[in-house]
């Protein structure tokens, strides 16, 4: 008597399936990575990495404003003759903010006449080489830098637009303001 081998080994016409994935399973997978990608871009929060980010500009631009404007004051004696110190309230730092009534400064009152220090780009062009402008706006024509020099001659310079580093970008902005 002959014994079929046939069936326990497939002889080389017959072909072995293997089973692939299904329609349900990819669709489960596919889930299941997605959920996972959606924890972590909310775990990372790239608005609030923005925010942070552009408050940093913010405190490297104020920092170099102070200092170009001391070096400036060290050099020449006195500071811009622009910049007033006739009252308590801040210049914004630009070159065309129109009228003084619609320049708004974030927690600081902005000068009824003369607001804008518009000469900055050209007086303190030895000490940067370029002016600095407010990361999210990008514009040199109100960069939403202000100045203030009190009665002493002390200069303080900050952000106008300061961001919340909450989640999202919400909650209390940080005061971006150097004092020298």
């Amino acid at each position: 008597m002959q014994k079929n081998h046939s069936v326990l080994a497939p002889n080389a016409s017959q072909k072995t399936s293997r089973p692939g994935f299904t329609l349900i399973e990819l669709i489960v997978v596919i889930a299941i990575i997605a959920i996972i990608a959606a924890t972590i871009f909310i775990a990372i929060d790239p608005a609030k990495r923005l925010h942070v980010a552009r408050n940093s500009r913010r405190w490297s631009n104020v920092a170099e404003i102070a200092k170009a404007l001391k070096t400036y004051e060290a050099d020449n004696a006195s500071l811009p003759a622009s910049i007033d110190s006739s009252s308590g309230s801040v210049q914004v730092v630009g070159e065309s903010l129109g009228a003084c009534a619609g320049v708004l400064c974030t927690g600081q009152t902005v000068i009824g006449s003369n607001c804008a220090v518009s000469d900055l780009d050209t007086v303190l062009r030895a000490y940067w080489k370029k002016p600095p402008v407010d990361p999210s706006t990008g514009s040199d024509n109100d960069t939403r830098y202000y100045v203030n020099k009190d009665a002493y001659g002390i200069i303080t310079v900050g952000s106008c637009d300061a961001e919340g580093e909450g989640l999202g970008g919400t909650g209390t902005a940080p005061t971006i303001e150097v004092t020298q």
